[in-house]
C-alpha cells in the first residue's frame, strides 16, 4: 500500500524528499507518520525498566530542549518530551504508572537538577548515576577557562608557545598523533597554570578505571582535596560542583554504566532535525524522533 511505502522511506529520508518521490504535499506524509507512530507506540512490548538514560538534546537556537528517556539494558528510545523541565519528567512517570517505575533501579543522566528532582521524587529507591561523560564536559571546561584566562595573561610572545593548544589538551593522550605528542611534550616543560591543569586533568581521568571502588573513592577525595588548594578558580568551582553531586558520581564505581549508548542516538535524532532543515514544532519533531529511532512496528497497511 502507499501508506506502507511512505512510512518506511520516511525513515530514511525526509518528509519533504518522500513526498517528492511520492507525488504528495509534505502534510500527506506527515499524517502517514503519525499514524505510524501512534499504532507503533501501542503496540510496541512493555517490557520492565531497569535501567533509565535521561537527557537533553537541542531542538533548535534559544536554548529550546527536548528530554530524551532511554533504556540502557535494550538500547531502545523509550520516550521523548518538549522542554527539559521537571514536569516534562513528571508527565513521563505519569505515563509510566506507579507499577513500572517500581521497577527502575538506576537512572543516569547529567547533572540538571530539574531532572534529579523530579527523578527523587518519583523513583525515591532508584540510585542516580550522573553520566561520566557530563561530568568529564564539565571538567574539559574547567581546563578551557583555565586556557582562556592564560592566553590574556601572556605577552604576545610566550602566548606563540601556547597558540592553538585548545583540542591538544582536550584530547586523550591514546589519541594524539605523533607530532601532537611532541607539541605537548614541549609545552609541558613550562611551569605554566594550563599546565598545571592539565596534569589535574589527566590525574582526575584516572578515577574512571580505578578498582575496587574504595581505591576509586580515595583517589577522587585527594584529588578533589589538590585540586581545592591551587589558584585556580575553574576547577575549585569544578570540586564544588563534584561535592554536591559526589553519590552519584561515586555510583560509577559498582554500576560502570554510562549513557554513552544515549549520545549516539542525540547524534542520530540531530540528522533527524538536519534532514528535514528542522522542524517548525516540536510536535513533529518528536514524531520523527520515534519514527526514525524507537524502532516501533509499523502497521500491516493494505
Amino acid at each position: 500500500a502507499l501508506a506502507g511505502a511512505v512510512a518506511v522511506m520516511a525513515r530514511s529520508q525526509s518528509w519533504q524528499e518522500t513526498a517528492r518521490v511520492y507525488r504528495l504535499n509534505w502534510k500527506s506524509v506527515a499524517s502517514v507518520v503519525r499514524r505510524a507512530v501512534e499504532y507503533g507506540l501501542a503496540a510496541r512490548n512493555r517490557r520492565p525498566l531497569h535501567h533509565l538514560g535521561i537527557d537533553e538534546v537541542s531542538r533548535k537556537k534559544g536554548h529550546q530542549y527536548l528530554t530524551v528517556i532511554y533504556d540502557l539494558e535494550r538500547r531502545v528510545l523509550v520516550w521523548v518530551g518538549p522542554d527539559r523541565t521537571e514536569e516534562t519528567l513528571q508527565k513521563f512517570f505519569t505515563g509510566l504508572g506507579r507499577r513500572r517505575c517500581a521497577s527502575v533501579r538506576i537512572v543516569c543522566m547529567d547533572m540538571w537538577a530539574a531532572y534529579a528532582k523530579a527523578v527523587r521524587q518519583q523513583l525515591p529507591k532508584a540510585q542516580i548515576l550522573f553520566d561520566r561523560f557530563h561530568v568529564v564536559q564539565h571538567l574539559n571546561r574547567a581546563l578551557d577557562e583555565v586556557r582562556r584566562a592564560e592566553m590574556r595573561r601572556l605577552s604576545h610572545r610566550e602566548r606563540v608557545h601556547f597558540k592553538r593548544c585548545r583540542y591538544l589538551l582536550l584530547k586523550n593522550p591514546w589519541n594524539l598523533s605523533n607530532s601532537e605528542k611532541d607539541r605537548l611534550s614541549t609545552l609541558v616543560r613550562w611551569n605554566s597554570p594550563l599546565i598545571r591543569a592539565y596534569y589535574l586533568k589527566e590525574a582526575f581521568q584516572m578515577f574512571w578505571d580505578m578498582q575496587p571502588p574504595a581505591s576509586a573513592e580515595a583517589h577522587l577525595r585527594k584529588w578533589m582535596q589538590t585540586a581545592r588548594r591551587t589558584r585556580l578558580k575553574p576547577f575549585k568551582a569544578f570540586v564544588q560542583l563534584l561535592e554536591s553531586h559526589l553519590p552519584g558520581i561515586l555510583a560509577w564505581t559498582s554500576l560502570r554504566l554510562s549513557n554513552g549508548a544515549l549520545e549516539g542516538m542525540n547524534n542520530k535524532i540531530k540528522l533527524v532535525s538536519h534532514r528535514g532543515f528542522g522542524f517548525r514544532n516540536a510536535a513533529n519533531f518528536i514524531t520523527a524522533i520515534y519514527h526514525c529511532c524507537a524502532k516501533l512496528p509499523l502497521p500491516a497497511w493494505k
